[in-house]
């Protein structure tokens, strides 16, 4: 018989682990120390195997169901559910061990001896100023457009629209790394053109002297 919320919620721990089963694969695991944690059991290639779904109460059964009935679309397209997740578990573990900050100081040191010493300086002491505190710990492949203009404007707001100008600059070159590297596929700072207002050029007084123009 299937399981209702009322008996998951009442089920209690034995002196030994117990299933509760629901259907069409899916049981509620009781552990003796009060763990009810949501399993699903199947066939794949000929080998029986288990899946976890989740810990109750913060998978209900309604959810726990749902996740079931997902594995066994898995299982029609002859696609084993728990081989799935732990590829989607490593791309997770990949994106979250690739950040902005991570990759952008790879694309540094791999550049910077082509740099004049000031020059580098000025790049990785502006992204740290105003680029890693926002977008350092994130990802480099979630990374999106409106979030490095969030970014870019709270640059523009202080008055440094040169400074604005030069970390879009920056983040759109560690995006080309990244891509050429293979943790990201598209460059998103590459969607903002436009989106800050042109740097306005401050022009000087032509030297005639020609002692200054010597100096």
């Amino acid at each position: 018989m299937a399981l209702s919320d009322t008996a998951v919620r009442k089920a209690k721990p034995g002196e030994k682990p117990r299933k509760l089963s629901d259907a069409r694969g899916l049981f509620l695991l009781l552990t003796p120390n009060g763990g009810k944690y949501w399993r699903f059991k199947y066939r794949f290639a000929g080998k029986e195997k288990l899946l976890a779904l989740g810990i109750y109460p913060d998978i209900s059964l309604a959810d726990a169901r749902e996740r079931r009935d997902e594995a066994r679309k898995c299982l029609a397209k002859e696609i084993d559910p728990g081989a799935l997740k732990q590829l989607h578990k490593m791309t997770r573990l990949d994106a979250a061990a690739n950040t902005f900050e991570m990759i952008a100081r790879e694309w540094y040191v791999k550049h910077a001896t082509n740099w004049a010493a000031s020059h580098g300086e000025k790049i990785l002491s502006r992204l740290k100023r105003d680029v890693f505190p926002w977008l350092g710990g994130r990802p480099i492949s979630e990374i999106t457009a409106p979030e490095i203009l969030v970014v870019l404007r709270r640059i523009e707001k202080r008055g440094a629209l040169d400074t604005a100008h030069r970390a879009h600059q920056n983040i759109g070159q560690v995006f080309r790394y990244a891509i050429a590297s293979g943790v990201a596929e598209r460059n998103p700072a590459a969607d903002l053109r436009g989106a800050l207002p042109p740097a306005k050029e401050t022009h000087y007084p032509t030297i005639t002297g020609p002692n200054e123009i010597g100096q």
